[in-house]
């Protein structure tokens, strides 16, 4: 076991490493392993703790907290996000320290007691600007939801000047230094960690970061991987960079086409519904055959257009794999004001098209028309029917109002 090491002037860091784990929330790969971040605050009037451990390390955790106090001498604790590998030593802890308050989101309070398996914890809900004064120590909360669940949110400690500030500005990378000046080139790890946690919440990541920018920030203390303390506003505008991207391409929106096809029929309807999206001189139209493409450009297109719409035959009554990767990629990208749409061949059953019109309104895309479906060979005038669907889907994206469809 390692010691809790000191951050900070009566700051503590007492997070644990998962130096084996290969894979996180399925999704993401972590070749370096990853940490859960935790931190004590000693005062002369007693401790905070900030956020706790992933159950099967708990142990660890809490020989580090009695290491540097006794339980009694906890009087707050402050739960910036109760995901599991943040909330999981959380049960334990209210049972050794009783007297401590918890501090949460008012969206969190569902969860709280479902996490904490206890309806007598003693907690009070915060928001931005409420503060905790304990000693000589002034924790000023700060109101950063869906970073990345509904019920997050960050605190400043005014003295010390450090940002803790939940998942945001995390990696799984784990090194035994600590600190980002200390461990190796974690670059990757940083950006991989916002490419599939936080940049489907884009618009959440600005919100925040306005809240940041008043506040002198000397160290930013998140709950996974290097606590940052040189050069803390690299990280903050390497956030502002990629979450203000504008899904325009030389002043225009942009509406991107993909598809996959069996014997070019899907391919036709997809260059007919190019050419009636292209009929609008105010957007700009791009088409895509699936199998070309890898998983980072998918996600790279899926982020600079606004409307996106999928095409694919039926084949043995599903949507063939491509296909499913990329609605698969749709949720690592924020869906916030985008338009979705779907069409395809078939030759029995057409279950695709229903398929991919259905993912798309469970990613919350706005879905205007309904999907363009032919049995075969498109006849001539199937195709301009495509052309009008292009058409009247470009029109919707540039403001058009129309009801959506159910």
């Amino acid at each position: 076991m390692s010691d809790a090491i000191k951050i900070s002037q009566d700051v503590y860091y007492i997070g644990v490493s998962d130096a084996d784990i290969r894979t996180f929330d399925i999704i993401m790969k972590t070749a370096n392993g990853t940490t859960y971040n935790a931190y004590l605050i000693k005062t002369e009037e007693g401790v905070i703790i900030l956020d706790t451990v992933k159950e099967e390390f708990q142990e660890e955790f809490f020989e580090k907290v009695e290491s540097l106090c006794s339980y009694d001498e906890i009087k707050y604790i402050v739960m910036h996000h109760l995901e599991p590998d943040h909330s999981g030593a959380l049960p334990e802890l209210t049972k050794r320290a009783p007297q401590a308050k918890i501090f949460i989101s008012p969206m969190a309070q569902p969860m709280l007691k479902s996490i904490g398996k206890s309806d007598n914890m003693v907690f009070e809900t915060v928001w931005t600007n409420k503060e905790l004064k304990l000693g000589s120590k002034t924790l000023k909360f700060l109101s950063t939801p869906n970073l990345h669940w509904p019920e997050t949110m960050s605190s400043y400690l005014v003295e010390n000047q450090i940002l803790f500030s939940g998942d945001v500005f995390g990696s799984h990378y784990y090194d035994s230094r600590v600190f980002d000046d200390l461990v190796g080139d974690f670059d990757y790890a940083f950006k991989y960690y916002y490419d599939h946690i936080m940049r489907p919440f884009k618009t959440d990541v600005l919100n925040a970061l306005r809240l940041y920018e008043p506040l002198a920030i000397d160290m930013i203390a998140n709950l996974h991987g290097p606590i940052i303390r040189n050069n803390p506003s690299k990280y903050l505008n390497l956030y502002k960079k990629w979450s203000s991207k504008d899904e325009k391409l030389h002043g225009k929106k942009v509406v991107s086409i993909f598809y996959v096809t069996s014997y070019k029929n899907t391919k036709e309807m997809a260059q007919s519904i190019f050419d009636g999206i292209e009929s609008n001189d105010s957007l700009i139209a791009n088409i895509y055959d699936l199998t070309a493409l890898d998983e980072s450009n998918m996600i790279s297109i899926l982020e600079e257009s606004t409307g996106i719409i999928v095409g694919s035959p039926t084949i043995n009554g599903d949507v063939p794999k491509p296909v499913w990767d990329l609605l698969s990629c749709m949720m690592l990208i924020e869906k916030r004001g985008k338009f979705g749409g779907c069409f395809g061949s078939y030759g029995w059953s057409g279950e695709a098209v229903e398929m991919m019109n259905s993912r798309l309104k469970s990613l919350k895309f706005r879905v205007p028309l309904p999907p363009m479906k032919i049995k075969l060979i498109p006849t001539k005038e199937e195709l301009l029917d495509c052309y009008d669907f292009g058409h009247e889907f470009g029109e919707v994206v540039n403001g058009k109002m129309m009801e959506m469809t159910l």
